[in-house]
């Protein structure tokens, strides 16, 4: 099954990005085909590390707290880039174990606006915007667009999103360990 479902996030996630590979054209869609590229083209690499999923106690009851996996394990792959702006850019996947202990898949584009404090210390804040497969789903593809920020030093960081939902599902905190590889 996790073979199966690695092959499936790869299918619908690389036409996107090999579909803005060699594009320059202008405007708004010209610019976004040109970041992806930039990014996909980059020989930086990055290691992720799922390690907390938490569940915002007021949207959810006691009992489904308990029952949830609040702790995720799996591994993410990405490349990145600065850009001149300093502004980190990033195409990753990532597979981890989801609230029902499930194996869930996300892939997809993230952006953050960096501030470059002194010693390699940086703080971002911005986006991501992707895909991802969950079992309760039957494995079917669900858009994903949520905020991300980070706290970095050097090529370590622990970034965060937050998956907005209503009373009983999503709106939950999602965190990672980051290491840019050198």
């Amino acid at each position: 099954m996790t073979k199966k479902i690695a092959v499936i996030t790869l299918l619908i996630i690389s036409p996107c990005f090999h579909a803005f590979a060699d594009t320059t054209s202008d405007g708004f869609w010209g610019d976004v085909k040109n970041t992806l590229s930039e990014t996909w083209n980059s020989n930086e690499y990055e290691l992720y590390a799922p390690v907390s999923t938490w569940h915002n106690r007021q949207f959810y009851d006691k009992e489904k707290i308990d029952g949830y996996n609040e702790q995720p394990w799996g591994l993410g792959i990405g490349k990145y880039r600065y850009d001149a702006d300093g502004d980190w850019h990033g195409i990753y996947g990532m597979v981890f174990a989801d609230s029902h202990n499930e194996l869930e898949p996300v892939a997809g584009y993230a952006f953050q606006k960096m501030w470059h404090a002194n010693n390699g210390f940086r703080l971002g804040a911005g986006y991501t915007i992707g895909a991802t497969l969950r079992q309760d789903y039957h494995y079917l593809p669900i858009p994903v667009i949520a905020p991300v920020a980070s706290i970095e030093y050097k090529q370590f960081a622990v970034q965060s999103t937050y998956i907005v939902g209503g009373q009983g599902n999503g709106n939950i905190l999602f965190t990672w360990l980051k290491w840019q590889l050198k």
